[in-house]
């Protein structure tokens, strides 16, 4: 059951020879959706041997060319392949107009639908369920409408202990309503706790995505015990002025963020061109958050399963 983030671009607005604008793609259980779609996705795509007709989805965070120049490109070639299946679209409303412009003027040879699912409110939204797993969106803190994006499992139905079977004698009736989550009354009155009799085979994991963003109060609330959490950290912290007056954050508001929350993993990117020593930005965050990494491209993050026994 896989579950993983791939980084095709960690740049922020002005790429370099080596990082490239801001996408990622996501594999939960081997269903992919792509997060946002920077120029030179495609490029990415192949260098990560992620198959374009096998993405499900694409998140944008927010209407910056930094994460967006890349679709007209995507979806053309989308189309060249032949693909055929729908592809649903979650931005902000804006991104309407941007459709509307490749339709008219780009859509010749597309054989497939072109869903836009607008993206609203500063809460946590349910935007996506499958039988295993949700997405939700919540809004940021950015110049214009931003927003950040939280992959989550579902609870699996739990598991009996199997030795409790024969010692209690529970009958497939009783069986079933444990595993539901439900305790049994049985008719003498004794109370089979669900607790006791069941396990979760596994801890469900989830992601969350924090891209352009300034820091904002309920940000850590947001983002909960997630497993793995990526944040920017467009600046170092001597330049928290430059960040505060674009809408960013700095390396220790990041951490800050991710320390508060108390996630598993810490992914920081959305670099700065003008550093070219990303050393120095991993020293600053795990000053604060020691259980962190950066964001690379083509490095790929494992979120892995945790099985629980009996």
């Amino acid at each position: 059951m896989n579950f993983t983030l791939t980084t095709l671009g960690s740049a922020s607005a002005l790429p370099t020879c080596d990082r490239y604008p801001s996408a990622h793609v996501i594999n939960i259980r081997g269903r992919l959706f792509l997060i946002d779609c920077g120029e030179g996705c495609q490029i990415q795509l192949r260098r990560a041997g992620i198959s374009f007709l096998k993405i499900e989805a694409i998140f944008v965070t927010h209407l910056h060319g930094d994460h967006i120049f890349g679709i007209y490109g995507l979806l053309s070639t989308m189309a060249l392949m032949g693909r055929s299946a729908s592809l649903t679209i979650y931005a902000p409303f804006m991104f309407s107009s941007i459709l509307k412009h490749f339709n008219e003027m780009f859509a010749d040879g597309v054989k497939f639908e072109i869903k836009h699912i607008v993206l609203s409110g500063k809460s946590k939204n349910l935007i996506y369920s499958t039988r295993n797993f949700e997405i939700y969106s919540f809004g940021l803190n950015h110049r214009i409408d931003t927003f950040g994006f939280l992959f989550k499992e579902k609870e699996p139905q739990r598991n009996i202990r199997k030795w409790l079977i024969e010692r209690d004698k529970l009958t497939l009736r009783e069986i079933a309503l444990l595993k539901n989550g439900e305790n049994v009354i049985r008719e003498n009155g004794e109370v089979l706790e669900n607790e006791y009799y069941t396990y979760l085979p596994f801890t469900p994991r989830s992601y969350a995505h924090c891209s352009d963003t300034a820091p904002f109060e309920g940000e850590a609330d947001l983002v909960k015990g997630v497993s793995l959490l990526y944040h920017e950290a467009t600046f170092m912290d001597d330049l928290e002025s430059m960040a505060k007056a674009t809408c960013h954050s700095t390396t220790y508001q990041a951490a800050k963020v991710a320390r508060d929350a108390n996630v598993g993993k810490l992914i920081v990117g959305h670099y700065s061109s003008r550093y070219s020593d990303l050393d120095k930005i991993i020293k600053e965050v795990r000053e604060i958050f020691p259980n962190s990494e950066l964001s690379k491209e083509g490095k790929v993050f494992e979120i892995p399963l945790n099985k629980k026994e009996q």
